[in-house]
């Protein structure tokens, strides 16, 4: 019996881990993947307050090795599924083991969305790719399109633009929706074209990407581009289905829980990005992990 499971050790979770263990609580965590979530492919922190700048590497390293020294317990273990047992407490089923808990804590993040346009799955790993600074460096002095209107596609085009020949920045949209500090960072590069109100159609190749189409969505005109590299870089998308048994998810998968972080099942909590919210940022994460730990802790 463990006082409180952590699912997921992205910002969200590791804070949660941070908060109840400082409350005295004993804590496991589970992660699939690796430790940092999303943010650890970031090469730039910015708009986290009280630093200046830090890379999501270093800011996830400190989150995880500040958790392991208050005594966290770590696996890396998939999680499958939630059960309540008849006196309330929480068995969670991983794909090594079976854990008990008094208060389970959903911080599963979400994961990249595809385009969802034919040969995308194909080419996956031949030239289409969802981290830009996992693969950009594969690309070296090639020309590679980023296709996005946020933040992360605005990173990822200032990210490869240091890397690459030419990086053509695709947006179904006339405006972008991340910062306009970014966009005008992009503009200012030489080797970064804009190409907006289009969508990427199709892409070509035969064993690695050659080009992609573009259709212009207002006059209707399609052109090809000549790229090495398609970077996908459009949002992301909840992976909650496993724990739908136990609680209520809206029509876009996400778990339906508010600021307190409370779900439709007593003693589940969501936090981060998992959750139905207006935010999904660094800091918002760290803040549902300190709010869903302090209400774990109630319970167990």
């Amino acid at each position: 019996m463990t006082d409180i499971i952590i699912i997921g050790a992205g910002t969200a979770g590791l804070t949660s881990a941070i908060y109840a263990l400082r409350a005295g609580k004993n804590v496991l965590v589970l992660e699939e993947k690796m430790y940092g979530g999303q943010i650890i492919n970031t090469p730039d922190i910015e708009n986290y307050p009280g630093f200046k700048n830090i890379s999501g590497y270093e800011f996830a390293t400190n989150l995880y090795n500040q958790a392991k020294e208050l005594g966290m317990i770590y696996k890396n273990e998939k999680v499958l599924e939630i059960q309540e047992d008849s006196n309330g407490t929480k068995t969670v089923v991983t794909d090594k083991e079976t854990y008990t808990a008094k208060a389970v804590i959903i911080a599963s993040g979400a994961k990249n969305r595809p385009l969802g346009i034919d040969r995308e799955q194909e080419f996956t790993g031949k030239g289409v790719s969802y981290c830009a600074t996992c693969d950009g460096a594969f690309f070296r002095g090639r020309d590679v399109a980023v296709v996005g209107g946020g933040n992360t596609a605005l990173e990822d085009s200032l990210f490869l633009s240091s890397y690459c020949n030419t990086v053509y920045v695709i947006h179904r949209r006339d405006e972008f929706r991340g910062d306009v500090r970014e966009v005008e960072k992009l503009k200012a590069k030489d080797n970064v074209k804009l190409i907006m109100d289009s969508q990427v159609t199709d892409i070509i190749g035969e064993d690695m990407v050659s080009g992609i189409k573009v259709k212009n969505l207002k006059g209707g005109e399609e052109r090809e581009i000549k790229v090495n590299g398609l970077f996908i870089a459009i949002g992301q998308m909840p992976d909650n289905e496993r724990f739908k048994n136990l609680v209520d998810l809206d029509e876009k998968g996400y778990i339906i829980a508010g600021e307190d972080c409370r779900t439709s099942t007593a003693g589940i909590f969501a936090a981060g990005d998992c959750r139905t919210k207006n935010v999904r940022q660094l800091v918002t994460a760290a803040g549902d992990g300190a709010v869903a730990a302090l209400a774990a802790c109630s319970i167990s």
